[in-house]
């Protein structure tokens, strides 16, 4: 396949410098939450399910706008629309930061409304401007992308002693989101050239009836579930088996940088094993993390390397599928706003599940048996042939 114009153009450098820049403003503002989640609960009086809802709410915004974001790619282009969701998503981590309820519910969606092109768009043009190396280069991304999320999640609580208190810590994070902005606004914007009808096959409807686009979908949303009731939980749950909340947020850390670290790993798995198997073999140590947590938490550090292993591994695992199942970047951008619509709509009632089973049990197991549960539901997704 050779190079599109607009690859030549941008230069290689460039392109991989954007996709990364993007991708530390992915999940920044979503893992600094979990750390000080309880001291917004404290601050605000919300409840724990209420405080699941509060994490949920940028997934939701992901179901609701990933389906939406090929209309503006294809008239404005793939780089305008990533810059400008880029600088939604700056505003709204500064109107989160503000004091009160209502700043914080209307900040929060909005800054889901940008992360969700960004999710869409990312793997378009991975597959666009490398369609030779598209695993290398997924794992690249969602390596910057874990790096900077595993940051978040470690200098949250240590921000929150800052004047300001957990405020500040949240806030912050919207510094990276307008230089990556700035970065995008100045790429050159790639134009999806308007098909032939005949060439424009399969359409939205289509993809939407798709066996396979559904399976991809089922996997995606399953990962996407266990990963964000982590970042949510995770410090809670560490805590209650015997953690301080400040290394709470650091477990979070690891759970992160392990995922980098496996993410990266995955190409060559996927090239030895194959893809079926491969979905079970990511999915397979969160179960067994599940267990250890409960049975044996005073292993808890292995236990949260597993998770963090389970986690990064599958996520790749989702996105390279779906890279590589598409055929042109139109399908591309089409599949991957289904599966990030589906998938999150998902997702976004794990934390909230998770939060209503600690509110009516006291305990955290029910939770983590749902998390178990998740995970041997994603491993048959990856290998039931449809």
């Amino acid at each position: 396949m050779t190079a599109s114009p607009l690859r030549t153009r941008a230069g290689l450098g460039g392109g991989v410098a954007a996709i990364v820049v993007a991708a530390v403003c992915m999940r920044t503002p979503l893992t600094a939450v979990g750390p000080v989640l309880e001291r917004i609960g404290t601050d605000t009086g919300l409840s724990k399910t209420l405080l699941g809802l509060l994490s949920a709410l940028p997934l939701l915004a992901f179901a609701a706008v990933s389906p939406l974001v090929h209309g503006p790619a294809r008239r404005i282009g793939i780089e305008r629309t990533a810059a400008r969701a880029l600088g939604l998503l700056a505003v709204g981590i500064a109107l989160r930061s503000v004091p009160g309820l209502p700043p914080l519910w209307a900040g929060t969606a909005l800054t889901g409304a940008g992360i969700a092109v960004c999710n869409v768009l990312v793997p378009v043009v991975v597959r666009r401007d490398h369609p030779d190396r598209v695993a290398l280069m997924t794992g690249l991304y969602s390596a910057a992308m874990g790096s900077a999320a595993a940051l978040a999640s470690g200098v949250s609580l240590p921000l929150a002693h800052l004047p300001g208190s957990w405020h500040w810590s949240l806030g912050v994070w919207a510094v990276p989101a307008v230089v990556a902005a700035v970065v995008w606004s100045r790429r050159p914007n790639g134009l999806e050239p308007a098909p032939d009808p005949a060439e424009d096959e399969p359409d939205l409807g289509p993809v939407w009836r798709s066996a396979r686009a559904w399976q991809l979908t089922a996997f995606m949303g399953l990962q996407s579930t266990n990963f964000y009731i982590m970042v949510a939980w995770l410090p809670s749950i560490t805590a209650s088996r015997g953690a301080s909340g400040a290394l709470g947020g650091w477990y979070l850390f690891a759970f992160q940088l392990v995922g980098i670290a496996s993410g990266l790993v995955l190409p060559a798995v996927l090239h030895r094993v194959g893809t079926p198997l491969t979905g079970v073999v990511v999915s397979a140590p969160m179960l067994l993390a599940c267990a250890g947590l409960i049975a044996a938490p005073v292993l808890l550090p292995l236990w949260v390397v597993l998770a963090g292993i389970s986690s990064g591994a599958a996520l790749v695992y989702a996105l390279t599928r779906i890279s590589l199942t598409a055929r042109t970047s139109a399908e591309a951008t089409k599949l991957s706003g289904m599966a990030q619509s589906i998938g999150y709509l998902l997702a976004a009632g794990g934390p909230v599940a998770a939060g209503f089973l600690r509110d009516h049990t006291g305990s955290w197991t029910p939770a983590l048996l749902l998390v178990a549960t998740v995970a041997v539901v994603q491993a048959v997704a990856a290998v039931v042939r449809l």
